[in-house]
């Protein structure tokens, strides 16, 4: 008697495209190394280094830059990768409870990896929640919880949240035009970018999260107390940041119940809809498109420009085949907590050459330098770009991949 076969269940095939614009993100956040602002400033007439300076910035308030992307993309794109993740386990016999034990463990240890990099280079902890991979532990947990649901039952809980956080914003006393913004670390020069009416409620380090942090985080052991984030950034701002997660999670499931085809009629609908949806938000007064502080408006607009991103990028290499002009990023894309974590290292390593004045000390090859002295913060960061992805090219072909 013939034993029984037994076809082994094919793997599922990792989505390019994902991977490839999770290594765009991640580029774009080790290039800061780059220093394209410092050198815009020896260029000021120059519109080419003033708009790649734009870029390479953050706004101060209010609308969009390249390097405003880079949050909400790493965020949906963890949104994305839930149901490819889940599936993977549920072929391999994982039971629910275990896949929910190891969803709080992972959530614990991208909260703690947050703090920990943001205490660098520092001899204390720095207990603060603003950052990426903070933001998305606190509510990745949730996150998951909402991928064994209907697609229905998903955008419904979009909506609650959003509405339910804007609701509790717009509802907290807005500040008066006495308010004394300097003692929120709020300079003259930039009153400029204050919102008045009722946009106001989202003002800088005058708000319900501002009001929350006074209590929260000042719970924990601080070397001084905790008074304003010099940025605006906010702990609470890990609710509408969920938001931006369970928009990835819907996506994630048509990428994954559409593949080896790419739905890119439904994702490109999608895309013009949130966008058009925040914009609506932002220009009735009703909430500004804020990024530092992830306004309910900005949730919906950020997430449908990175959308665009991904359409544009799953047309060149699922339509267009230019697969080798993905690499570079795919190197970065399938080891993206090592690149993260190697982009802070790098940066702070970035940081000493420039305090200590190392670069022309250690490393000044040529005696005069070859380029105006105005580019040397760009060729020292080119350099230690390379460096970088050199280190993650040879972890990628040694398939060293760190996970959580």
């Amino acid at each position: 008697m013939s034993a029984p076969s037994h076809t082994a269940t094919p793997p599922i095939p990792r989505n390019l495209a994902v991977d490839t614009y999770r290594g765009l993100v991640m580029f774009l956040m080790a290039a800061e190394v780059l220093r394209l602002a410092q050198v815009a400033k020896a260029f000021p007439t120059n519109p080419v280094w003033q708009i790649l300076a734009f870029n390479q910035s953050h706004v101060q308030w209010v609308g969009m830059s390249l390097h405003d992307t880079i949050q909400p993309a790493f965020t949906l794109l963890v949104g994305i990768a839930l149901p490819y993740s889940l599936r993977s386990r549920q072929r391999r016999g994982q039971s629910f409870r275990h896949m929910l034990a190891h969803t709080i463990l992972r959530s614990f240890i991208l909260i703690s990896l947050g703090i920990l990099l943001r205490s660098l280079p520092g001899t204390a902890p720095n207990f603060t929640f603003e950052d990426t991979l903070t933001q998305i532990g606190l509510g990745y947990t949730f996150a998951f919880l909402l991928a064994f649901t209907r697609q229905r039952t998903q955008i419904i809980a979009l909506v609650s949240i959003l509405f339910a956080y804007w609701l509790a914003w717009a509802l907290y006393p807005s500040p008066g035009p006495a308010f004394d913004y300097a003692a929120v670390g709020v300079p003259p020069e930039w009153h400029r970018h204050l919102l008045s009416g009722f946009a106001a409620h989202w003002n800088k380090n005058s708000n319900l999260g501002q009001a929350f942090d006074l209590w929260f985080l000042n719970l924990f052991p601080r070397p001084h107390r905790f008074l304003y984030n010099a940025g605006g950034y906010l702990t609470l701002s890990f609710i509408p940041t969920l938001g931006t997660q369970i928009i990835g999670l819907i996506v994630g499931r048509w990428l994954l119940n559409s593949a080896p085809a790419i739905p890119f009629r439904r994702i490109s609908v999608a895309a013009a809809l949130l966008i058009a949806i925040g914009l609506s938000l932002h220009f009735a007064g009703i909430c500004p498109i804020v990024k530092r502080i992830w306004t309910p408006s900005w949730t919906l607009f950020s997430g449908g420009v990175c959308l665009l991103f991904l359409i544009a990028i799953s047309w060149l290499i699922d339509l267009r085949g230019q697969r080798r002009i993905a690499f570079p990023f795919i190197v970065l894309g399938t080891n993206s907590i090592a690149a993260y974590v190697l982009s802070w290292t790098m940066d702070n390593i970035d940081e000493a050459v420039y305090q200590f004045n190392l670069w022309p000390r250690t490393l000044n090859l040529f005696s005069p330098a070859p380029w105006s002295p105005a580019l040397e913060p760009l060729c020292v960061g080119s350099l230690t770009l390379l460096i970088y992805w050199l280190i993650l090219y040879a972890m990628y072909k040694k398939k060293i991949f760190l996970r959580i």
